[in-house]
């Protein structure tokens, strides 16, 4: 195989093992579906900032954190439209935007996790350690810009690095070598990792205590901290081993140098990928709008759109 240059976003076809039917359906259903996530995600996530600005106080830390998730999840949705044309088209918005794009796109997907695992912290604080004052020390007021500040200067590193590229008379918004591109995947692998390890310890001791108290409705809790954590997993350990694979694939270590499994190697990253970005329309659902109190006020916004 010649050596290409790829990237998280976009493959450029190789024309030596026949891709053309792997392209061809990824630019079907690719688009397709980062369309239905960008109408969703937009619907989710818009709401959950109406609800909040119009009817929750934002003395409490989770009411903070879900804001910053909900915007962190619209920034991610928002590069999803250029993805989507990329897939038809090619890139046709020049370097700038590439760059730009590239930049919400990670700022997005890094301060997501990054709000994921401290709201995690929040709830295992809250259900384990529930007579800690924790949250009033003022360091933890000044978090959320600490996130925001590490995302973007992650997002930044990577961003820096894209340029287009040219291949068959069509442009490619990529990274400027390989070793970029790997940078990229080690660092995402990185956050995943880090989050899932303080995720999965926070879930676990949540739900043995849980399982241990005397609370009616300790069922229902349970399986919400269950689904929390799951969807998160399913969402994004997928994705995250195959990227790695790729990069094997790179190396052209066998038994991915054979045509067959780059093949299968493609359709399963472009699987994984569309599984790990709906994780920008189920965080609404998740952490926010099945909460009793969204869904009172989410009922007394319809009642208002739609009166009997």
């Amino acid at each position: 195989m010649t050596e290409d240059y790829t990237t998280l976003e976009y493959d450029i076809p190789d024309q030596l093992c026949g891709k053309e039917e792997v392209v061809k359906v990824g630019s079907i259903v690719i688009p397709l579906f980062f369309t239905l996530l960008v109408v969703f995600s937009c619907i989710g996530n818009l709401l959950v900032l109406v609800i909040l600005v119009l009817y929750m106080k934002f003395r409490c830390l989770i009411n903070i954190l879900i804001l910053n998730l909900a915007v962190s999840d619209l920034l991610f949705t928002f590069g999803l439209p250029f993805w989507a044309s990329y897939y038809i088209w090619g890139w046709t918005f020049g370097e700038s935007c590439c760059k730009a794009v590239k930049f919400l796109f990670y700022v997005g997907f890094y301060s997501s996790v990054l709000f994921l695992t401290l709201m995690t912290i929040q709830r295992y604080m809250a259900v384990v350690h529930p007579l800690s004052d924790w949250e009033k020390h003022r360091g933890f007021s000044v978090t959320p810009f600490i996130i925001w500040i590490l995302s973007g200067a992650a997002a930044l590193l990577i961003s820096l690095r894209s340029i287009i590229l040219q291949h068959d008379n069509n442009l490619y918004c990529e990274f400027d070598s390989i070793e970029a591109k790997h940078m990229a995947v080690y660092l995402q692998s990185i956050f995943f990792l880090i989050a899932f390890c303080i995720m999965g310890f926070c879930h676990v001791r949540m739900f043995l205590k849980i399982k241990q108290s005397r609370i009616k409705l300790r069922n229902k809790t349970i399986k919400l901290i269950f689904c929390i954590g799951l969807v998160f997993f399913i969402g994004w350990a997928p994705y995250n081993i195959v990227m790695l694979l790729k990069i094997l694939q790179d190396y052209s270590l066998s038994p991915f140098t054979d045509c067959k499994v780059s093949i299968r190697l493609d359709y399963a990253f472009y699987a994984c990928r569309l599984l790990a970005f709906s994780h920008c329309c189920l965080n609404p659902v998740l952490y926010a709008l099945i909460g009793e109190k969204f869904q009172k006020h989410l009922r007394m916004i319809q009642k208002k759109i739609c009166p009997k």
